[in-house]
């Protein structure tokens, strides 16, 4: 088969960690295109991709169409989201998009509507659910053996200022909407969907730093249908140059202690006595989530997160943002 023709949306940190994965496969892949506002950038990650006469450009459009590539990887702030995505998936391209997948939920829906119309194929970079323990974990709860899922409780601790644009609430949507959305949508996926968010959202720690408008502290609760419970505490004030996550799981027949998304001790307690099972993998979570894209292409089938579920997990954080606004708990609604 002809290697798949991808061009990248945005030459950032996130898409030049996606183009080092593509070029270990020759053949399969075949990286086209390169646009982002600023071209010696775009030049620049051409050039350590090894890629001989690349074309690059500041307009996504022109990239549809004078390279008319097979797929596209999006990433770029949660602001910068115009039409890429809508553009792409009407000229039949395929779109991997990173999360937050837009900054607006009215945005996110318009993106969902335009992949399934057209019946591409989509992935949101929800990278968490490829790992060994989440893996795992879900398929103790498709199997039923885990019972009845009960709770997720988890910490995403970091220190750091980060871009200009991540600090500025009005284009990134703050740390939980931007950052910890990969834990909301961890929960989602072991719990289900969610019908109340209640968070609390402050900072702290930042007063004195000039444009930072996101939380640097926050904690959150989330009801889920059936009454599982979500519990989410976030930092950016912790310690500086780490970024830390973890989770705790409760259902009916098991305890999980996830360290990362790939390491787990998971404690079986329906039996007379408490049964251990460790975990653990040293897997990429974002070489197999594009592993995972490139094979839905190929096979013509959807892939693991498609566009609806960035859409899903997008209304989990944006009425979280709203209930720190409004100091309310926010029914969460999915638009469709």
């Amino acid at each position: 088969m002809p290697p798949i023709r991808i061009g990248l949306i945005g030459c950032g940190w996130m898409n030049s960690q996606h183009a080092t994965h593509l070029i270990t496969l020759p053949g399969e892949v075949e990286l086209v295109g390169f646009v982002n506002p600023t071209l010696t950038k775009a030049a620049d990650l051409a050039a350590r991709c090894g890629v001989e006469r690349p074309y690059i450009t500041s307009d996504h459009h022109a990239l549809f169409r004078e390279v008319k590539p097979d797929a596209v990887i999006v990433s770029i702030p949660p602001y910068a989201h115009t039409d890429q995505v809508t553009a792409a998936a009407e000229r039949g391209i395929h779109v991997f998009n990173e999360k937050p997948i837009a900054l607006t939920v009215d945005k996110a829906w318009e993106m969902v509507e335009a992949c399934e119309k057209a019946g591409v194929v989509s992935q949101v970079g929800f990278m968490m659910r490829f790992g060994a323990a989440i893996e795992r974990l879900k398929a103790l709860l498709v199997s039923g053996e885990a019972g009845r899922p009960g709770m997720v409780m988890a910490r995403y601790f970091c220190n750091s200022l980060h871009s200009a644009w991540w600090r500025a609430k009005d284009k990134s949507g703050g740390q939980v909407f931007e950052q910890a959305i990969h834990l909301v949508d961890v929960m989602r996926h072991l719990l289900g969907e969610a019908e109340t968010a209640y968070s609390l959202q402050r900072n702290l720690f930042h007063k004195d730093v000039p444009d930072y408008t996101v939380e640097d502290t926050s904690g959150s609760v989330f009801s889920f249908k059936g009454g599982p419970v979500g519990v989410l505490g976030a930092s950016n004030a912790a310690v500086p140059g780490r970024w830390e996550y973890d989770l705790r799981f409760v259902a009916r027949n098991l305890t999980a202690f996830v360290s990362d998304a790939n390491h787990a001790e998971i404690l079986h307690t329906a039996g007379p006595e408490v049964a251990s099972e460790t975990v653990t993998a040293e897997r990429s979570l974002a070489a197999a989530e594009m592993d995972d894209f490139l094979a839905a292409i190929r096979a013509g089938r959807q892939a693991r997160v498609p566009m609806r579920e960035g859409a899903l997990t997008l209304e989990v954080v944006a009425a979280a943002a709203r209930s720190a606004q409004t100091g309310r708990e926010v029914m969460i609604h999915p638009t469709q």
